[in-house]
């Protein structure tokens, strides 16, 4: 299985299964346009650490390891959701206009290594 991470708000997206990676549903983007098969809310950030970073470049570091954190509690979610995934790639799609510091590509790392 193959991850790649998409911004939704950008054209061509690679072919695959599409997920939304988001908590909050991307502004602007309607759901037939988002063309989702599933939305993985469970394995996004809470609320409470999604405020805090608010895209800080300064807090990732933190971030990350507090993110990592929250991601393991939610391991078997992790697994039972790949293990529906029925295409070769899973396409992350999130919202973030700053690719380097988004939590989809944490996510995508810790998916990788479980898969």
């Amino acid at each position: 299985m193959n991850i790649k991470l998409h911004r939704i708000y950008e054209s061509d997206a690679p072919t695959g299964y599409r997920v939304l990676v988001d908590r909050l549903w991307p502004r602007g983007v309607s759901k037939e346009d988002a063309d989702l098969d599933a939305h993985w809310k469970e394995l996004t950030p809470s609320d409470e650490l999604r405020k805090w970073f608010d895209h800080d470049p300064d807090k990732w570091n933190s971030f990350r390891k507090e993110y990592l954190s929250e991601l393991s509690e939610h391991k078997q979610t992790a697994k039972d959701y790949l293990a529906e995934v029925t295409q070769k790639n899973v396409v992350l799609l999130y919202a973030a206009k700053d690719k380097q510091h988004s939590h989809a590509y944490i996510l995508k790392e810790y998916l990788e290594k479980l898969g």
